[in-house]
């Protein structure tokens, strides 16, 4: 059975791999883009941190120290959501559930990129309230939402529907060998979680 398997995957993305191969592969992705994620955090962690010790703290109004604390909150959420990853594989550790890990992984990964959003336009909407106005933090609020969606959702969608338009061509194409090289090509890139395996919790001790 697995035989079959990998002449699929290797025909779907051309790459010759294994299923576990490729958790393995994609569970080294999402450590990376876990790694980019953490280091933003860490960044605005520690600029949140240094406003608390600044002379002018004091004079921060209630919408102000609300909006901070809560700042604060998020900070601290999407640490623990971006080491979540992490600590899953350890408990999981050499119970051959890579794929498992992956696909829980995935989920974290997403949910710690929607926490940083709202920390991101949330930091940027509390500067401009303190070094301008209340009404430039609201349009900072507005303006950096629009531009987070754009760039977060709305160009990936693009790219999405792009290459699901590709794949309906290359199916009225008739499937010949030029619409295989263009599969294989587009394919190359596909990182997400492989289907889930016949036999539950196979994957890789690591």
């Amino acid at each position: 059975m697995n035989a079959p398997r990998h002449a699929d995957n290797a025909h779907r993305d051309g790459r010759s791999e294994t299923p576990n191969e490729r958790s393995d592969r994609n569970w080294n992705d999402i450590l990376q883009e876990l790694r980019v994620s953490l280091t933003g955090t860490q960044l605005i962690g520690g600029f949140l941190l240094a406003v608390a010790f600044q002379p002018r703290f004091a004079e921060l109004d209630g919408y102000q120290l609300t909006l901070y604390l809560v700042l604060v909150a998020l900070a601290g959420l999407a640490t623990v959501v971006g080491l979540a990853p992490v600590t899953l594989h350890r408990a999981l550790f050499r119970r051959q559930a890579k794929e498992r890990v992956v696909r829980t992984g995935n989920l974290l990964l997403i949910a710690n990129l929607i926490v940083v959003a709202l920390l991101v336009v949330g930091v940027t909407s509390l500067v401009f309230d303190i070094a301008l106005s209340r009404t430039a933090g609201f349009v900072a609020l507005g303006v950096g939402t629009v531009v987070l969606i754009g760039i977060w959702i709305v160009v990936p969608r693009l790219h999405l529907a792009d290459l699901d338009g590709g794949d309906g061509d290359d199916a009225r194409g008739g499937g010949g060998r030029g619409g295989e090289n263009a599969n294989a090509e587009r394919g190359a890139d596909d990182d997400g979680p492989d289907a889930p395996s016949e036999r539950e919790g196979v994957g890789t001790p690591s």
